[in-house]
């Protein structure tokens, strides 16, 4: 008996040990220091619906975890701590969600990226303590023992909208880029594609290679139109990035959506009308009085000869000029795709992202147009009937964007209502194509100058 009392005593000590210490694990007195989480929101925007879900887990995992979250959109006054604390972090605020923790903040969120640091920083600070983010700004909330530390409810509004996790895209010298989600980068992409579809651009592009080809010098042709299409490029990108870092500012105030998509309202009819009364009343194209201006300047550019400096440098000088002739026509779909970018909180590197794809497909008809010239040494040319039609599918989708903006600008978080709006916008511009070209000529019905030109007697 003597020789088995060692066992037994080691085997109720194993067991008192399996049972004690899971309690002691799970017990809140001993999960370390305390963690205020500051987080800063907006009512409706879909990042920060992703990212309270996942700060109530933390707080749920880490009873230490205080959450102090600030509406920012609808209440004014919550706007100042953010003013305040990103001054304390050196930033200025460009969006929502943002999130301090200890000395670190986050602008934007995305679980496999954004939330992995936060879930790591929490965790680390709730070990071996970090500093209050807000010390010294905010006034301190109650810290009650431990044990009866809660999180603080978030509002219902920011309940979780049910969307996919967000994504993230690696870039070089850029590093993980949130693209949140993958409706951004291709309602990107669809609209840089009609963008680029341009009339005003395809139109000065058209002129300035058939210029150029009259000189037989493919060496001219590729230097002239590669030097426009880069000069160009810039120009319209600095644009963009100039209207995106407006919104971003005043991104505090949703009104501002309310009048963007009444702006863009206001160019989708105009467009709409330009496919049914080309340049008659308000029309978003070149005007005929600047015509004559452009013809100069590419002549210029041809006066330059043989001398490459000179050529390349009367170019450039042209296609800043052309740039800035064309923007009453090419903002509209800029506006609105940035409000779009605001509107969602995407961070800095989310939209240089996102805008390189831009740029990138905005391009495309462009330098097909390019390469096809260069290499047959013939211009293809926009014709009237092109222009219309182009401008009725840029201005039907230009519509049903500026809807969404107005009713619910969070369906172009998701994908597949992305794609459901762009469907609504092809099919409504060819149902008009179809009604006003094949149907109504059959009743002898005519709307528009268009076929009325072509009637006309000695057209």
């Amino acid at each position: 008996m003597r020789n088995k009392l060692p066992i037994l005593l080691l085997v109720l000590a194993a067991a008192i040990a399996g049972t004690v210490m899971p309690a002691l694990a799970s017990n809140p007195a001993q999960q370390g220091n305390p963690v205020t989480i500051y987080f800063f929101w907006g009512d409706g925007c879909p990042h920060c619906a992703a990212a309270e879900p996942f700060l109530a887990d933390l707080a749920g995992r880490h009873p230490g975890v205080v959450i102090r979250d600030y509406e920012v959109w609808n209440h004014p006054e919550n706007r100042e701590p953010l003013i305040k604390m990103a001054a304390k972090f050196g930033f200025e605020p460009t969006g929502v969600p943002t999130i301090f923790i200890g000395d670190r903040y986050w602008v934007g969120f995305a679980e496999d990226t954004i939330g992995a640091e936060i879930a790591a920083k929490v965790a680390a600070c709730a070990q071996s303590g970090c500093p209050d983010a807000g010390s010294g700004v905010l006034a301190p909330a109650a810290t009650p023992a431990l044990a009866a530390v809660a999180p603080d409810p978030l509002p219902a509004a920011l309940a979780p909208s049910g969307g996919a996790a967000a994504g993230a895209l690696s870039l070089p010298f850029l590093g993980t880029v949130d693209l949140a989600t993958q409706s951004l980068a291709l309602s990107t992409a669809l609209i840089a594609f009609v963008d680029g579809f341009n009339p005003c651009s395809l139109w000065v592009l058209g002129v300035l290679l058939a210029l150029t080809l009259h000189t037989g010098s493919r060496k001219k042709v590729f230097i002239i139109g590669l030097v426009f299409l880069t000069v160009t490029s810039l120009v319209y990108a600095l644009f963009i990035a100039g209207l995106f870092t407006m919104f971003s500012i005043v991104s505090f105030a949703p009104w501002i959506r309310v009048v963007i998509a009444l702006l863009a309202l206001f160019f989708a009819v105009v467009n709409i009308k330009d496919y049914f009364w080309y340049k008659e009343g308000i029309s978003f194209t070149i005007a005929d009085d600047k015509k004559p201006g452009l013809y100069r300047s590419m002549r210029r550019v041809l006066s330059a000869g043989d001398s490459m400096p000179a050529l390349i440098g009367a170019t450039i000088v042209m296609s800043a000029g052309a740039s800035l002739v064309e923007f009453s026509c090419t903002a509209g779909f800029p506006v609105l795709w940035t409000n779009l970018l605001a509107a969602q909180g995407v961070t800095a590197l989310t939209f240089v992202a996102l805008l390189l794809l831009y740029m990138f497909i905005y391009q495309v008809d462009e330098m097909a147009i390019f390469l096809a010239a260069v290499v047959s040494l013939r211009a293809s040319k926009l014709e009237e009937k092109h222009g219309r039609i182009l401008k009725l599918i840029g201005g039907t989708l230009m519509l049903t964007l500026a809807v969404v903006m107005l009713v619910n600008p969070n369906l172009m978080s998701r994908v597949t209502t992305s794609l459901l709006v762009f469907g609504v916008a092809l099919a409504a511009a060819l149902l008009v194509l179809f009604v006003h070209r094949v149907v109504l000529p059959r009743f002898g019905l005519v709307i528009g100058t268009e076929f009325a030109r072509r009637r006309a007697p000695g057209a």
